[in-house]
């Protein structure tokens, strides 16, 4: 099952990659595999695909020392700054920063470990109180703040927009965010200017994402199906 959903998941980004006339290869699938048995990544990873997002700092730490480091791991939860040590170890990218506070955390430890780490700030798009991450007004700030931390890399933004049962009324929220990183390229804030990261877009609704500039798609339930509770 997991490799006929992997198949077809990859053959929508590319089909509504090339619709949108845009490189399918410029668009990462980021498995969504928090809750999932490692069997079932291992699974995924016997047919190609290596990158996944977790959401929980403990069970990541555990998958990523089962799976003996050979996945790229995108942390995609809240993180908290007393976690931020294991995250800085474990992970390829950190898509969930919002604060200065927890970006200086994760600088401390990435000194220890000698390191650099790539980042995206976690942008709370439509201001929702249910949403993690900072508010677009602050992002400039915030940029230029961790831009002083020698360890950290911001390489782009990621959302979460407001819940919607119409997948299409996620759109306005995708170009925002997308507006909001250009504005900022502009700007010069970001790692690579030239080629900045958008995380958005989720099983869903990630066809709107692409269509709307994602570089990262986070899909969970259309590849594994139906998460079971977590304990």
């Amino acid at each position: 099952m997991i490799a006929d959903n992997l198949q077809r998941i990859k053959e929508t980004i590319n089909r509504c990659a090339l619709r949108c006339q845009r490189n399918p290869e410029d668009i990462q699938l980021i498995a969504v595999s928090k809750t999932i048995p490692v069997s079932s990544m291992r699974e995924a990873l016997q047919h190609g695909q290596r990158t996944f997002g977790e959401n929980y700092i403990q069970e990541a730490e555990q998958k990523w020392n089962e799976l003996e480091g050979a996945i790229e791991l995108h942390f995609i939860g809240h993180l908290q700054t007393n976690k931020a040590k294991i995250a800085a170890r474990i992970s390829s990218v950190i898509e969930t920063v919002d604060s200065l506070r927890l970006a200086e955390a994760l600088n401390k430890h990435l000194n220890v470990l000698g390191r650099n780490l790539k980042i995206l700030i976690q942008v709370n798009i439509g201001n929702d109180p249910n949403k993690s991450g900072t508010v677009p007004e602050h992002v400039e700030e915030l940029l230029r703040q961790i831009q002083l931390l020698p360890r950290i890399e911001v390489i782009g933004l990621m959302t979460i927009p407001p819940l919607s049962p119409d997948p299409e009324a996620t759109r306005p929220w995708f170009k925002a965010l997308r507006h909001l990183a250009e504005k900022m390229a502009a700007k010069g804030l970001f790692h690579d200017n030239r080629h900045v990261a958008l995380s958005m877009g989720m099983s869903d609704d990630f066809k709107i994402a692409i269509e709307e500039g994602a570089t990262m798609v986070r899909i969970g339930t259309a590849l594994f199906g139906h998460r079971p509770v977590r304990a």
